[in-house]
């Protein structure tokens, strides 16, 4: 890839031929339109258009097209093909903005006629963008500097029941987590700032308790408080956070937008947990959408810390394969210079029973293991469940399997029976 251009891979399928449907792709996102215009000289074109640098068949025999297609007709007795497909784009068209990469690499190709189905799986960027984008103020380095975390994953959870707490309840409940030995608690995602738990009473009250385990321990739990909102909303929310000595702020990414998290991370002066509800939307399909590897190198330019990427053996419906790739590509360095490497959040469904395969499959304990149920639900109550993933991790980085460590310690026997 030359430094004066972009580039993106799909998976795609289509009715037509399918050379003739990758062009068409790179006419639609650059310089063309269904027709042939007067102002589109060969001279623009080879200075503007879009290119197919790749195009290479899978499987030229699909019986049936993957996505509906208004007007479509597919003639009796023929094949519909699937290809890998990569464009390359002159940087000189859009310059190094994010929003306007999202329109070109996925924008309306989604909806061309001929194509009947359509996955972005990888964008790759020029060193521009870097040099235009912050990335993570914090990162992995920043998480574990603030919650004095080393060389072993941070052991998290979710508050849960997800909302229905007060202030006070909430706070409660943080007290005996952080008791336990917790090391990152997080709102919900549904839990906002409604009129039974508002935002700046649930920030008084959870840092009074975080703020006196922090005088007695010399270690600061780190919680992230949700402010997603508006623009005005969320700046006065996490100057709120700042003035309660808060270490941690959450937003979800699909209700702020691009936009939005590239304002958040101009003014925060905190991490930025991000969460990614409303995922399944844009990924569910085989034939449609976005990959994570693709997703997420978006959102990390414009400067979150933490990404979440599911978890294995997860309550959602995706595959464990998929977890950890995605896992991998927050690890994996954007850029020689600017790596802007961000700390999974491993989260949904987790429990001391899957911490052997992450460890298995990520090689890495640079990651956040949130555990809400796996947490609140143990026999023993939270306090318990926070000390079995601890026992969990502490076993599975020395080489002991769960069933030998469990023998002496009751808590995680009590943490596997539970998630058998």
């Amino acid at each position: 890839m030359s430094e004066s251009r972009f580039e993106a891979d799909y998976w795609m399928e289509t009715a037509i031929d399918p050379r003739k449907a990758a062009e068409f792709m790179a006419g639609e996102q650059s310089s063309g339109t269904f027709v042939a215009v007067p102002g589109e000289t060969e001279e623009l074109k080879a200075r503007s258009a879009a290119r197919v640098t790749r195009l290479e068949i899978l499987d030229d025999r699909v019986p049936a097209p993957s996505l509906p297609s208004a007007g479509l007709e597919v003639a009796p007795g023929r094949f519909l093909t699937r290809a890998l497909v990569t464009l390359s784009w002159p940087l000189d068209t859009i310059g190094p903005s994010l929003p306007n990469l999202i329109a070109t690499v996925a924008g309306n190709l989604f909806e061309l006629k001929p194509i009947t189905g359509l996955k972005l799986l990888d964008i790759r960027l020029p060193s521009a963008f870097a040099e235009a984008h912050a990335g993570p103020k914090f990162g992995i380095e920043g998480t574990r500097r603030l919650t004095g975390v080393e060389r072993r994953p941070l052991i998290g959870t979710i508050i849960k029941p997800s909302v229905g707490f007060d202030a006070a309840e909430t706070a409660a409940l943080v007290d005996q987590l952080c008791r336990a030995g917790i090391d990152f608690i997080k709102d919900d995602e549904l839990q906002s700032d409604g009129p039974g738990c508002p935002f700046e009473d649930r920030v008084k009250a959870v840092m009074r308790v975080v703020e006196a385990h922090a005088d007695r321990s010399g270690r600061k739990v780190m919680f992230a408080f949700n402010l997603t909102g508006d623009l005005d909303q969320m700046r006065r929310r996490h100057d709120i956070l700042l003035a309660h000595g808060a270490t941690c702020l959450m937003a979800s990414l699909n209700s702020v937008g691009l936009v939005g998290m590239l304002e958040l991370a101009r003014f925060a002066e905190l991490p930025i947990h991000a969460h990614r509800n409303g995922w399944g939307a844009l990924s569910r399909h085989p034939a449609l959408g976005w990959s994570y590897v693709a997703w997420q190198k978006i959102w990390r330019l414009a400067g979150v810390d933490h990404m979440h990427v599911n978890g294995l053996r997860n309550k959602f419906a995706e595959t464990d394969d998929s977890v950890l790739a995605s896992a991998r590509a927050c690890l994996t360095p954007l850029f020689p210079d600017k790596p802007c490497t961000v700390m999974p959040v491993f989260s949904s469904g987790q429990s001391a029973a899957q911490v052997p395969g992450t460890w298995a499959g990520l090689k890495s304990t640079d990651l956040i293991f949130a555990a809400g149920g796996g947490i609140m639900a143990h026999p023993h109550g939270p306090a318990a469940g926070v000390t079995a993933l601890h026992e969990a991790w502490e076993a599975t980085l020395a080489g002991v399997p769960l069933a030998d460590h469990a023998r002496a310690h009751p808590n995680l026997a009590l943490a596997l029976g539970a998630a058998a």
